[in-house]
Order: C-alpha cells, then sequence, then structure tokens
C-alpha cells in the first residue's frame, strides 16, 4: 500500500508496554497531527523509524515526531537517514536534521545574529581536565552536556565541590564524543524555559516548563512542570528570527529560550528533529503544519 507520509516514533511508543501518561501524551500528539494530515486528505500510517519491515520508499515524505530513542544507537539511525533520504523526502530535511543533531549548529546560529548563552565546546580526544576548563573560563558553576544528546542525557550541573566527582564520567565522554560547558543559568531555576512553536516561519504557541524543586532540569522526564504561556512580542520577534537563521526554513521548529543572567533573551536550543510540540494545548497548530506539509507534497 501506498501513504503519503509516515508519522515517525520510535519503537517503545509504536508498541508500548504499557498506557502510563507519559505515553498517552505521545500518542495524543502524534494522533493530533496525523488526524490533521488525514483531514486534508492524505493517507497517513504511524511507524518506528527502526521498524524492518516497511518499504521506505512507499511513501511520499516521513514526519519525524517522536523518534526519542535515536541517540541511543546514533549509527544506526545515521545510516537509516542516509538510506531513506534517497528514496523519499523528509521533513524536517536530512540536511537540517543532520545539522540540528549536533548542538554546535549553535555557533552557526549565533553567526546569524541570533544570541546563545556563553557555551565552551570541548571536542573529542581532548585531554584537558574539568578542572582546567573552568579555570581557563573562571566559571564556577556549569553545566556539561553533550554536543549530540536528548531528554538530559549526561547533563550535569557542576560547582566547586562537586566538580571532582564528575571527572571520571566527563573523561570516559569526551573521549568519544563532543562535550559543551556553559554558564550555569540560574533564572532559568527560578523563572523556566520557554518553549516557542514555530511552523513554516508563523509563531503558534508557546508552554513554560519549570523545573521542580531542587531541581535545574526543565524536561518532565525529570519531574518538570509545563504551563501555558502568552509570550510578549520580543520574544516571538526572537523565535521566529532564529528559524529565519537556519540554512533553510523548516516545517516545524520549537525555539527554546530563557533570560540569561544578563537578563537578556537567549537561545537555549533550536529544536528541529523530535520536539514535542504541544499540539494537545494548541490544537490549531497542528492544522498549521498539516497544510505546510500538503503544499511541500504539492510542490514536489
Amino acid at each position: 500500500m501506498k501513504y503519503d507520509i509516515v508519522v515517525l516514533t520510535d519503537h517503545k511508543h509504536a508498541y508500548p508496554n504499557k498506557i502510563d501518561d507519559y505515553t498517552k501524551n505521545v500518542i495524543v500528539e502524534d494522533a493530533l497531527i496525523a488526524n490533521a494530515l488525514g483531514k486534508l486528505g492524505l493517507k497517513v500510517i504511524r511507524l518506528a523509524w527502526s521498524d524492518p519491515f516497511f518499504d521506505w520508499s512507499s511513501t511520499k515524505a516521513i514526519l519525524f515526531r517522536t523518534t526519542w530513542d535515536y541517540f541511543d544507537d546514533f549509527p544506526k539511525f545515521s545510516d537509516w537517514l542516509n538510506t531513506v533520504s534517497k528514496v523519499t523526502t523528509l521533513i524536517n530535511s536530512e540536511a537540517l536534521i543532520r545539522w540540528n543533531i549536533d548542538k554546535h549548529y549553535l555557533l552557526d546560529l549565533q553567526k546569524n545574529g541570533v544570541h546563545i548563552t556563553e557555551t565552551l565546546f570541548i571536542e573529542a580526544g581532548t585531554t584537558k581536565s574539568l578542572e582546567d576548563l573552568h579555570t581557563e573560563t573562571g566559571w564556577e558553576e556549569t553545566v556539561l552536556k553533550p554536543c549530540v544528546s536528548g531528554a538530559a542525557r549526561h547533563t550535569y550541573k557542576l560547582t566547586v565541590e562537586n566538580r571532582a566527582n564528575h571527572e571520571g564520567v566527563y573523561m570516559a565522554l569526551i573521549a568519544n564524543e563532543a562535550m559543551m560547558l556553559q554558564p550555569f543559568q540560574r533564572r532559568i531555576v527560578s523563572e523556566g524555559e520557554v518553549s516557542m512553536m514555530v511552523f513554516n516561519g508563523q509563531f503558534t504557541h508557546a508552554i513554560l516548563k519549570k523545573a521542580k524543586s531542587g531541581d535545574f532540569r526543565v524536561q518532565d522526564d525529570f519531574g518538570g512542570s509545563v504551563h501555558n504561556y502568552t509570550p510578549t512580542e520580543t520574544e516571538i520577534e526572537f523565535a521566529e528570527k532564529t528559524v529565519r537563521a537556519c540554512k533553510e526554513l523548516p516545517l516545524y521548529a520549537r525555539v527554546d529560550i530563557f533570560n540569561d543572567n544578563n537578563s537578556k533573551i537567549a537561545l537555549a536550543e533550536l529544536e528541529l528533529v523530535e520536539p514535542e510540540l504541544w499540539f494537545r494545548n494548541h490544537p490549531e497548530a497542528a492544522l498549521i503544519l498539516a497544510e505546510a506539509i500538503k503544499e511541500k507534497l504539492s510542490s514536489s
């Protein structure tokens, strides 16, 4: 059977062992965009990217949604991405996905006028210790994380007191992958982080993510909470400017912003691969994305 579009997830969410609240949200999110595409007359199927049986050339396009395990076996995912990009259209494009997977993309956006927080990129194979890096930067409280990651994998808050305790895991990681070090942003803890959804260049809605008491990670995986949020015009302009600063305009994007230690709006991350988009908070946005996808398929 031929399909117009595959809504892409991962194995765990394609074949869940149990339907907890977290999994239910994933299913609802994917269903909202699948139904919006269906209402426009497109034939849709939802599959895991690792599905071994599906003929990927039988669909016109693949929409990346909840592929939240790709970094667990990145070489396999990368090979799959290379293969399917030759036989169908990827949304977002393979070029955007590969660019966005590695957080070095922040440097490209910075060159295009997007304000990011101070960031030290530590390339794989370096022999400098955490103590060396903190001495060089003069930063006391920092956050360390991999350049290719998701769901706060190996994300650590470092202080003068605990830094030495993380040298071992840091040295094991840096031997094989690039890392990034940033000054700890106090306002993310006190004010939260805002996620701005932008489809085909158009802002639609925003949510505010707040860390639980005693934590610094805003992801709900770690007990963070989500709140409806009405952004300022300045925040909307920042989000849309960030999307326009990409090498090509993405059909979907989540622009995560916060007020930095200097009270200036800064980009935390630009998510173009598999961001949660909170369609359930603003269902109209699913139709906006669906219409952009249909237009893209019609013109390709």
